[in-house]
């Protein structure tokens, strides 16, 4: 059966940890041959730096190719349609990663693709960045049980999905501090709230941010303004004000807490320089990390991450 990751609610919390195993072992063994002769799709409407370079050098790294497709320079810019991309790519590749304006135009090319698709990036969630986050969150506590995540800035974003879902899901409490204004979409409110139900994590939506910090064991955040939302700047600045990331709000949380982004960052805005750049800072780590867990995601979709070891 064809196994698509287009939300981070698409695997178990077994299959999270399987994926994270194999990224560690990737990280220590990076160059392989296991995509030998190989092909990635990788289908971009918006703008990326750690995404693009992450997939693609990571196909490389497992011996494999990923080629770049965009709607301006290919045929979907001349009216052919989702679903003649889908079946044509499938054809032609392996896998297709896709970083969309609108998750529908994922849905439908996983509805028509005969091969694996990954969502690299959608209007709701970006999951391979809370994969990312919880090979980070691992590396730096060694474990997600009893663990506090404490999200504070713009709660209506893909990020912010993602990580909701992720952290309940394998059994970490997540805080997320935002205005009302700017709350976390309710329907995933709801399915992380049972996530938790099953794996006894928590999931706490709150407008204070030093509630959410206490005691925490990572402080993260993310811009303010996201892509797309550029003509809201004034309004989410005005907003967000308040939910900065600096030395008293990290004076809240434990004194070993890691400080994580997804970036790109703004310093000065949602973060402070001296704790984006402090010691507690792990944000490149986590940006490593993209790199190490796409390839394990791209092996299990595959099927190989049963010959890991």
């Amino acid at each position: 059966m064809i196994r698509h990751f287009l939300s981070q609610n698409d695997l178990s919390r077994d299959e999270v940890i399987q994926v994270l195993d194999l990224a560690a072992s990737l990280r220590s063994s990076p160059i392989s041959d296991r995509l030998r002769g190989r092909s990635m799709v990788m289908f971009f409407e918006k703008t990326s730096t750690r995404t693009r370079l992450s997939f693609e050098i990571g196909m490389t790294q497992l011996g494999g190719h990923a080629v770049h497709l965009d709607r301006n320079s290919s045929q979907l810019s001349r009216g052919e349609s989702i679903r003649d991309t889908a079946l044509v790519v499938s054809r032609y590749a392996d896998i297709i990663m896709g970083r969309v304006e609108s998750h529908e135009t994922l849905v439908e090319l996983s509805r028509f693709a005969s091969i694996p698709v990954i969502n690299g990036l959608s209007d709701t969630e970006h999951p391979m960045q809370s994969m990312g986050d919880l090979l980070t969150i691992r590396d730096a506590r060694g474990k997600f049980d009893n663990l506090k995540i404490a999200y504070v800035g713009d709660g209506d974003n893909n990020v912010t999905h993602s990580l909701m879902l992720a952290c309940s899901r394998v059994g970490a409490s997540i805080a997320i501090a935002a205005p009302e204004e700017l709350a976390p979409d309710p329907a995933f409110a709801e399915m992380a709230s049972r996530n938790a139900e099953d794996s006894g994590g928590s999931v706490i939506v709150t407008t204070d941010p030093l509630a959410a910090a206490r005691d925490a064991d990572v402080v993260y955040t993310d811009v303010w303004i996201s892509m797309g939302r550029e003509a809201e700047r004034e309004r989410r600045t005005r907003l967000l004000g308040p939910y900065q990331v600096n030395a008293s709000l990290m004076a809240a949380a434990k004194s070993e807490a890691i400080f994580m982004h997804c970036l790109p960052q703004h310093v000065g805005d949602e973060v402070t320089d001296d704790v984006a750049y402090g010691p507690q800072s792990v944000i490149f780590d986590q940006a490593e990390n993209r790199l190490h867990v796409q390839k394990a995601m791209v092996l299990f979709l595959l099927g190989g991450a049963e010959s890991h070891g």
